[in-house]
């Protein structure tokens, strides 16, 4: 008797429920952020969503991840659609859980924060690129958007510096 392959691409219902309780504070989180002005310095969204690939694998991080900030921007308003911050933030954010994700498999035991770090600076970059060519296509200052936008985030990396792992390390005894 040959051995059965699971399904990678089958959700298995621990990662949807896991991806509606992340998705969902990635959308509650900001509110509250938002109320006392510092939702775009701290980017409360990307903290659950940056904390997801812990506890899923890279398809339930990636499409939640690219999901969350086109339906915060439709039922919130923010991010906002225009200018593009919303599908900007989904491409970077998707594109951040999945290599998360992939990252934490192939080096299980590899400390969070050593995961976390390339992938929120390349997040970063990714981000600035982005709102450059965005920049560009509505004939706005591309290189000073991209830059504030590159230096913008940099306190809500720290806070994820210090948040993130914590977590990571629930996930690791969760998963045994």
């Amino acid at each position: 008797m040959g051995t059965t392959i699971s399904n990678p691409m089958r959700i298995a219902p621990r990662e949807l429920a896991f991806g509606g309780l992340f998705g969902a504070a990635a959308i509650a989180l900001p509110a509250l952020f938002h109320l006392v002005q510092l939702g775009h310095v701290f980017m409360p969204m990307y903290i659950p969503l940056m904390a997801l690939p812990f506890f899923v694998r890279w398809g339930m991080a990636g499409m939640t991840a690219l999901v969350v900030p086109l339906v915060s921007a439709l039922v919130t308003g923010m991010p906002p659609l225009m200018p593009p911050i919303a599908p900007v933030m989904s491409v970077e954010l998707a594109l951040m859980a999945v290599l998360l994700a992939v990252l934490r498999k192939r080096w299980p035991r590899t400390m969070p924060v050593v995961l976390l770090v390339p992938v929120l600076v390349l997040g970063r970059l990714l981000n600035a690129g982005l709102m450059y060519l965005a920049s560009l296509s509505l004939g706005l200052p591309a290189g000073v958007t991209a830059g504030i936008s590159f230096l913008a985030g940099w306190p809500g990396i720290v806070v994820m510096l210090v948040v993130i792992p914590p977590i990571a390390l629930i996930a690791r005894r969760l998963h045994g």
